[in-house]
């Protein structure tokens, strides 16, 4: 079962982090290249702020995006604004969205995402958490990896171990970290299974594309190619 209440105390910490950390910087960082292709930092911000909105409406039953088109370039407007316009709009756009998720609703229901997936309403949190931590990493301003929280490193690992569980494509893979936490993912035969071992970070890393997995130590045949997220 999902906690959304936990998972929503867990956001708002992760955005006063990220805002701290946006505080810091000046109007030309913020227009300088992040770690994501052909994005800039201030790509970055404004896609979190544009999400929070879009997760606003999914928790209302509106469409998360009126279309691919809009929400594409919603960013690209947004990309080149100052700093102090960047840290506003993260900051209402993150308190919009938890006065909506402190309404009264049911969290068992089922909420439609972008591009016709589903899920259930009590994971939208941590989805948005997702987001706000996989970010500020994007940003290249000394948050990394490593600095996520435990907690949030191990479920993220366990929601995209699940994620490719079952895809032919994958080989059968084991994954273990240093602390000797498991999780199975892929769906080829279970006959040639291969293992994949190294520190939570990486193993996290490798699994959003965040790294290349070098760090890993693999055993059962090469590094499994994973499909973009």
């Amino acid at each position: 079962m999902m906690d959304h209440a936990h998972d929503l105390g867990a956001v708002r910490e992760a955005t006063e982090r990220l805002l701290d950390a946006v505080g810091k910087l000046d109007d030309a960082a913020v227009t300088e290249p992040s770690r994501l292709p052909g994005w800039s930092r201030g790509h970055v911000l404004a896609h979190l702020s544009r999400n929070a909105d879009a997760l606003g409406n999914v928790l209302r039953g509106l469409p998360m995006y009126a279309s691919s088109e809009t929400r594409d370039a919603d960013i690209a407007d947004g990309a080149p604004r100052p700093v102090a316009e960047q840290l506003a709009d993260l900051r209402e756009t993150a308190d919009a969205l938890q006065a909506v998720s402190a309404e009264p609703a049911d969290w068992s229901r089922t909420v439609t995402l972008r591009n016709g997936v589903t899920d259930s309403a009590s994971r939208v949190p941590f989805r948005r958490w997702v987001e706000v931590e996989l970010h500020h990493v994007d940003l290249g301003i000394g948050y990394e990896l490593e600095d996520l929280p435990a907690e949030f490193t191990e479920r993220e690992i366990a929601f995209l171990a699940d994620r490719f569980l079952g895809n032919e494509s994958v080989p059968a893979t084991g994954l273990t970290d240093l602390d000797g936490r498991t999780w199975s993912t892929g769906g080829g035969p279970p006959s040639d299974l291969v293992t994949v071992q190294g520190p939570a970070a990486e193993l996290l890393g490798w699994l959003c594309g965040r790294r290349d997995g070098s760090a890993l130590t693999v055993a059962g045949g090469p590094l499994p190619m994973l499909p973009p997220l």
